[in-house]
């Protein structure tokens, strides 16, 4: 799945009234609902939550619940580049505390944080999986093995360079 990132709301209202009239009174569709607003909006703002727990006769706090339970489900908005430490065993052992206060130097932000430019988010994974080539991360949910601290510099910069040249060709 792409990165989630601050959109544009332009015309995004008026899409919003047609799925929410699409799952009106339809408890069990929240989550569906919820995906398509992380999807289109960046993240789940409050006052979307509001217009979804009316037109879904859902209490908000089960809204905020399901939002805050499920990793995919953000109440803030995230960076261009979503960068995930992962935290599981093998990767903690192997160094991802590093890894992480490297990214924390390196950015300027804490976890679940994204930086001022709306550039960079920084979060934790409970475990990518890839356990063999352990510590990891990901970026944008693209996994990257047998990290280093040392790399973290290099790749912050990597990643300013392309979103640099994308913004070029714009």
């Amino acid at each position: 799945m792409e990165a989630a990132t601050t959109k544009c709301r332009c015309g995004l209202e008026a899409e919003l009234e047609k799925v929410l009239a699409a799952h009106e009174g339809k408890k069990e569709d929240l989550i569906e609902v919820l995906y398509w607003v992380q999807k289109n909006y960046g993240y789940v703002p409050k006052e979307v939550q509001v217009v979804i727990s009316e037109k879904m006769k859902v209490p908000l706090s089960t809204v905020y619940d399901v939002i805050t339970f499920y990793h995919l489900f953000s109440l803030k908005p995230k960076g261009k580049y979503e960068i995930s430490v992962c935290n599981g065993t093998a990767c903690h052992l192997r160094g991802a505390p590093f890894i992480l206060k490297s990214f924390e130097k390196e950015l300027g932000i804490k976890p679940q944080d994204t930086t001022g430019d709306n550039m960079f988010s920084l979060g934790l994974i409970r475990c990518l999986g890839a356990c063999a080539v352990a510590p990891n991360i990901s970026i944008n949910s693209e996994p990257h093995g047998r990290m280093e601290p040392e790399l973290v510099t290099k790749i912050v910069k990597a990643l300013k360079e392309k979103s640099k040249l994308a913004d070029c060709i714009e």
